[in-house]
């Protein structure tokens, strides 16, 4: 008789050994020290340094309210991980820029993630990949 799986069993024992793996590594100190929305905020910012973005933008894209969102830019440019910069047209303005120890961070963090993505990864076809997503995507729906 063999014994009956549990989606959400298995999906919460694969959490742990993630968590477990992923917390023993050389980034977690750092990670640790942006946790929260302000790890998302610095990897927006990096991915988006080509563009001028500014407070209201955080606002908008993470659903923030606005005096929550100055707040943590405020803490954010206390811990040296963010600059204010005026822009030249319009003096009102001041976009955010990540500073030399936010982006080496965010690089660490980064190569981290990419090696274990390759890890995970390892023996499993892009289709196996493709089913996996879909099943996942639907299952994160049916929660919904």
């Amino acid at each position: 008789m063999s014994a009956q799986k549990y989606i959400g069993m298995e999906i919460g024992k694969t959490n742990n050994l993630l968590k477990r793996n992923f917390s023993s590594n050389k980034v977690k100190q750092q990670i640790e020290e942006a946790t929260g929305k302000n790890s998302w905020i610095i990897a927006f910012l990096a991915e988006h340094q080509d563009e001028d973005v500014f407070q209201k933008d955080i606002e908008r894209i993470f659903s923030i309210r606005r005096s929550t969102v100055s707040n943590m830019l405020k803490l954010m440019e206390k811990k040296g991980y963010i600059n204010r910069e005026p822009v030249e047209y319009d003096a009102r303005l001041k976009r955010l820029v990540l500073t030399k120890q936010a982006m080496d961070m965010y690089n660490l963090l980064m190569e981290q993630l990419n090696e274990k993505e390759l890890i995970l990864r390892k023996n499993i076809s892009d289709e196996e990949l493709e089913t996996f997503f879909s099943i996942l995507l639907k299952i994160q729906n049916n929660i919904k």
